[in-house]
């Protein structure tokens, strides 16, 4: 390899960095908003007839559809990106993700529309989780299969950052808005503005993406004889259920954290939700320095084993989350939500080079997405309902930290039964030749 065509490797890797790290903030901004949203406010505008604890069900139930939809996004965007192409599924999920949070900023709330506003606000929450389905695994394939083998897990971190971006971006809007208005204008008008704020986002997104060129391990595969849905189905659903279950108790506790902690906070507790969100905030900031660590850190470590040591730790937190939120005290109320937080950060940090690595490139996409989004339905769409009926039940959220230890066991059990995949080269996986590389050697050698 010429200086030259290394020269233009390093700008293409570089560019797929930047447009995962974009796109994928943008994206999970777009979806978690409408977390912070159930959690604050859709209760009283699309469900007010169902009481406290019924709204706020109803608006986490509507939560948990799009995490059900995201499956049918993997295996449908998947299905046009092992085909198509990696670039131009990304830019449809961009904007299908974009548009839909978008019209739920001019959704009229219950009291105009009665139950057809939280009929299509449900659909709209489809789109949106469809949308999602197919961004990460595409984004995730556009660093893996242009980086190289020994430093694929630090160029994931790049899009494992975006997660992190879009967390922060849409709560900090909402701590802003929550600050520089009174009560009833923000649950009157002022949550819509970070959904509309959407629109602005996805033409960025759009702009980089669109300087995209097609990764090269897709242009040099031609074995496309089957849907890729079907092989994955029939050749590699052992990876696809035992890293959906490795993920679970990520989602899990993310949500728990980021979301169900934000309502008991608020509504059980009486604590100020700024203050949460402040917190919360902070919190994300742990985070991303340990995505960025564990991701790089597992070139060397291992993907696996940099997994379990991380699943194992977060297992035991959610122990301790509740009894120190449910103190009410802010130091440690903060050191249980930074806490969690930043374990979150060493469990996904290894996911976009761990999971792209368990498949071969001519299903690369379906596999690494649908992978992805089994363990959200499970960890993801659950856990807040879970946790409310719980809570309700018992009168205190502990209960809900043994429902997510359970979840990590079962995490690691998955895991166990997972290759160690670090430094192995993706074009061998196709021949069925590839071997793991023995824990403790360096990947890069």
């Amino acid at each position: 390899m010429d200086a030259e065509d290394a020269g233009r490797r390093v700008g293409q890797l570089r560019r797929a960095a930047a447009a995962a790290l974009i796109g994928t903030a943008i994206e999970f901004y777009d979806f978690f908003l409408y977390g912070t949203a159930a959690a604050l406010v859709f209760g009283s505008v699309f469900f007010p007839e169902l009481g406290t604890v019924g709204a706020l069900l109803a608006a986490f139930s509507v939560y948990a559809v799009a995490f059900l939809a995201r499956p049918l996004g993997a295996v449908v965007f998947g299905h046009f990106g092992d085909r198509v192409g990696r670039k131009a599924t990304l830019v449809v999920s961009l904007l299908l993700m974009g548009l839909s949070t978008a019209a739920v900023g001019v959704l009229p709330g219950f009291a105009v529309w009665g139950w057809w506003s939280p009929v299509l606000l449900v659909v709209l929450r489809v789109c949106q989780g469809v949308g999602l389905g197919g961004e990460w695994g595409g984004a995730a394939l556009l660093i893996a299969e242009n980086a190289p083998a020994g430093r694929r897990g630090r160029y994931g971190g790049f899009l494992q950052l975006g997660p992190t971006g879009g967390f922060v971006l849409a709560n900090g809007v909402f701590l802003a808005l929550q600050l520089g208005m009174d009560e009833g204008s923000f649950r009157g008008w002022g949550w819509r503005v970070p959904f509309l704020a959407s629109l602005a986002l996805v033409a960025v997104g759009l702009f980089v993406r669109l300087r995209l060129t097609e990764s090269p391990l897709f242009r040099a595969d031609e074995r496309r004889d089957r849907p890729p849905v079907v092989e994955v189905l029939r050749e590699h659903w052992r990876p696809a259920l035992a890293g959906g279950g490795a993920i679970t108790v990520g989602y899990a506790l993310f949500y728990l954290t980021t979301t169900y902690a934000l309502a008991y906070a608020t509504s059980g507790l009486g604590v100020a939700s700024t203050l949460v969100l402040s917190m919360l905030l902070v919190g994300a900031v742990g985070m991303a320095v340990a995505v960025w660590l564990s991701a790089s850190r597992s070139d060397r470590w291992g993907r696996r084993r940099t997994l379990r040591w991380a699943t194992g730790l977060a297992a035991g937190w959610a122990l301790v989350l509740f009894p120190l939120l449910e103190t009410v005290r802010r130091p440690l109320m903060f050191a249980g939500l930074a806490g969690a937080m930043v374990l979150l950060g060493c469990m996904f940090g290894p996911m976009a080079a761990f999971l792209p690595e368990l498949f071969p490139t001519r299903v690369r996409y379906t596999g690494a997405a649908l992978t992805y989004n089994l363990g959200g339905v499970i960890g993801g769409a659950t856990t807040p309902l879970v946790a409310t009926r719980l809570t309700a039940a018992y009168g205190t959220a502990q209960p809900v930290g043994w429902y997510v230890a359970g979840l990590g066991v079962l995490a690691l059990g998955c895991l166990w039964l997972l290759p160690e995949t670090t430094g192995a080269e993706l074009a061998a996986v196709d021949g069925g030749r590839r071997r793991a590389p023995v824990l403790g050697t360096d990947p890069a050698a």
